[in-house]
């Protein structure tokens, strides 16, 4: 394992407690929607973040990671489960607005590598994830229908809020 600075291992350990909240998200969804087009796009996403998740175990030693992965998994299970009641427009933006705030947390990190001219391996990952994540965001963008009432509206401010927050807790705990 290369050394890494300090930043870089915060922002790691975010990572993997994200793609382990991500991983969970899509099994929320699972547990509860019986609409083909909903479980089928949760399936194949899925598939992706537990890659991104096996990636992350690889690149973060097992002492460097967030000590409160349980929380990151009942929160992302519920992430999922709950719009997956409201149906598949609530899933989808719910989606969305992860994967767009999840676009922006990855482009940050791959920008100040780039600044940095360091971890070039490391770089070309998370720019492979954030790359799945842009196509997990534009597939759901697309398959959202219309506008969004007052409740799902809240429900993404919620959920965008709480990407934030749990970024800020897995940086450092």
């Amino acid at each position: 394992m290369m050394k890494m600075p300090p930043w870089l291992i915060r922002e790691l350990r975010s990572d993997h407690a994200g793609e382990t909240g991500a991983v969970a998200i899509y099994q929320g969804i699972l547990a509860v929607s019986r609409d083909p087009a909903v479980v089928n796009f949760a399936k194949h996403h899925l598939g992706t973040e537990r890659d991104h998740l096996a990636l992350m175990d690889r690149l973060l030693p097992r002492s460097k990671r967030s000590k409160l992965l349980f929380l990151w998994r009942a929160a992302g299970f519920l992430t999922g489960y709950l719009p997956a009641i409201f149906g598949s427009n609530s899933v989808f933006r719910t989606v969305e607005a992860v994967e767009k705030f999840v676009d922006i947390h990855y482009s940050a990190q791959i920008d100040r590598l780039r600044l940095e001219s360091t971890h070039w391996e490391i770089r070309q990952k998370l720019e492979s994830c954030r790359d799945d994540e842009r196509h997990h965001l534009n597939d759901a963008r697309q398959r959202a229908l219309g506008s969004s009432g007052l409740a799902v509206l809240c429900w993404v401010a919620l959920v965008t809020l709480g990407s934030r927050f749990a970024v800020a807790i897995a940086r450092i705990i």
